[in-house]
């Protein structure tokens, strides 16, 4: 069916979009940010309780493919450091001392002696070329 100006089918009802936007409208104006956090909420158990790991990782991907085509670098150092800075204000000390331990172990048991002789190399010949500008 052909719309007219008025937002009106041809028949003279109103068209789908617009008793959309108006029952939306509706409901914007008579609920709070509270129902919408419940309705999210149960949204959200159901689509849980519906699906598997596997969806969860299908969907993530996809939408990780679909930000990095849509953004650049500077786009990806802006939320980083927003990341930073409100995981920063919502620890203390002790926790950075704790995630900082389970890495130095996790990087412990994933690499050999070697790999921690390339890496003093480097960071003594970076911390030399620093001292000599």
């Amino acid at each position: 069916m052909a719309k007219n100006n008025n937002n009106q089918n041809d028949n003279g009802k109103m068209s789908l979009e617009e008793a959309g936007r108006k029952g939306g409208q509706t409901t914007s104006n008579n609920h709070d940010k509270e129902f919408y956090q419940e309705i999210g909420q149960k949204g959200g158990e159901a689509t849980s309780n519906n699906h598997d790991k596997e969806f969860y990782q299908e969907i993530g991907e996809k939408g990780g493919e679909t930000t990095s085509n849509n953004h650049d670098k500077d786009f990806y150092q802006e939320i980083g450091k927003k990341g930073g800075e409100a995981t920063s204000e919502n620890h203390d000390k002790e926790f950075y001392q704790e995630i900082g331990e389970k890495g130095g172990e996790a990087t412990s048991n994933n690499h050999d002696k070697d790999f921690y002789k390339e890496i003093g190399e480097k960071g003594g010949n970076s911390r030399q070329n620093n001292n000599n500008n």
